[in-house]
């Protein structure tokens, strides 16, 4: 099997690095991160411009790319670079839309690919435990209208979103399948309220809530009840690019530890010839390539039937989760105390990739999901 991207997606990446190596080194991307608004519209649109949104979708919705190793090349790149702007959102909710919207909610895509428009999704809530069925949010008919109320937790960027992809229950049991629908509902609707705060990794999410908010049917995304698989498939794509995104965290993190045991001297040696450290950075190069082979096979199965597909994400996401904790921990301590200082960007990427475990599932979740899938 041939594991080299094909020239487009090389050439894409190399310009993503070489963008992202120019424009977003660590006190750009600090400054960034901390700041109010938790990303950079300027350089959202600069990404826009690049083509780096559009490669997140297929030609026949206006991109240029769509596929699995698409996905990858994209997020490996702004994994390196601890890129904090919304891809993330804007890649599940665009193909949320264009798997399962009508030709006048498809015309959002074109604002997304050109950086125009923010959008997040507003899917987690505090008691979902990352079971993406458990929806307690509710909509429920009202002559011709929807009346949504519920609350959403951890809405990424969700302060700036000026549209929502909600999932709401309208029938059905807490945790059932069926019954779950999804709605695309402006910032602006009146009752929908948003309150925003910094992420330890840096950006910014936000609590939303939905109180009485009224939808007229051109809201729902899809038919009414029977959201689950257009979600389970958006979702999908975003394990995959956090799983990527993790694998370039981890080249970093790694490449900088390297640096630091060839440098750093004890005993008027580099601690890097000490066998016992060696050891320990082989065997940790070795877990990231398990990680990247991971991935590969969640790309190359993004284009499957429903349960290889789910299988595959499931699969890397348990992989990247024990992999990212142990990278971060090992990092951390082959550099010593200073591992862990703010100054240095280490620490930064070490955070990033424990926190990407914990989102669209960690490892515990995803494990059981594996095995769950498998006894379908």
């Amino acid at each position: 099997m041939n594991f080299q991207h094909t020239e487009d997606r090389r050439m894409l990446a190399d310009t993503l690095n070489r963008f992202i190596g120019e424009q977003y080194d660590f006190n750009a991307r600090d400054r960034i991160a901390c700041s109010a608004e938790g990303f950079s519209k300027d350089l959202w649109s600069r990404f826009a411009e690049l083509g780096v949104i559009g490669a997140l979708f297929d030609e026949a919705d206006g991109g240029f790319g769509g596929a699995g190793f698409d996905i990858a090349v994209v997020f490996e790149s702004l994994g390196r670079g601890l890129v904090v702007e919304p891809f993330l959102d804007t890649l599940i909710v665009g193909r949320a839309v264009a798997r399962s919207g009508n030709d006048a909610q498809k015309a959002v895509l074109g604002e997304l690919m050109e950086g125009s428009r923010i959008v997040a999704l507003a899917h987690g809530e505090p008691e979902s435990h990352y079971e993406l069925a458990r929806v307690t949010t509710r909509a429920e008919r009202s002559g011709n209208t929807w009346q949504l109320n519920g609350a959403k937790a951890v809405v990424q960027h969700g302060e700036h979103a000026s549209l929502f992809l909600v999932s709401a229950r309208t029938s059905g049991d807490a945790d059932a399948q069926d019954g779950v629908t999804l709605f695309l509902v402006p910032r602006d609707a009146a009752g929908v309220s948003v309150r925003g705060y910094r992420k330890i990794d840096g950006g910014r999410a936000a609590e939303v809530t939905f109180e009485n908010v009224t939808l007229n049917d051109d809201a729902l995304l899809g038919s009414a009840g029977e959201g689950f698989a257009t979600l389970e498939y958006a979702t999908g794509c975003g394990v995959l690019a956090l799983c990527a995104e993790a694998v370039g965290a981890m080249d970093v993190a790694k490449d900088h530890t390297l640096e630091y045991l060839r440098t750093r001297k004890q005993f008027g040696v580099p601690i890097g010839s000490f066998q016992a450290l060696q050891h320990r950075m082989a065997d940790l190069l070795l877990e990231i390539e398990q990680a990247r082979s991971a991935v590969i096979n969640a790309a190359a199965a993004l284009g499957a039937e429903r349960k290889v597909r789910e299988r595959a994400v499931s699969a890397a996401k348990y992989s990247i989760g024990r992999i990212g904790t142990l990278v971060a921990e090992e990092c951390i301590q082959l550099h010593g105390g200073i591992g862990m200082t703010w100054e240095l960007p280490l620490a930064h990427y070490a955070k990033r990739l424990v926190m990407i475990d914990h989102q669209l599932g960690d490892e515990d979740h995803h494990l059981e999901r594996f095995a769950a899938l498998g006894r379908e």
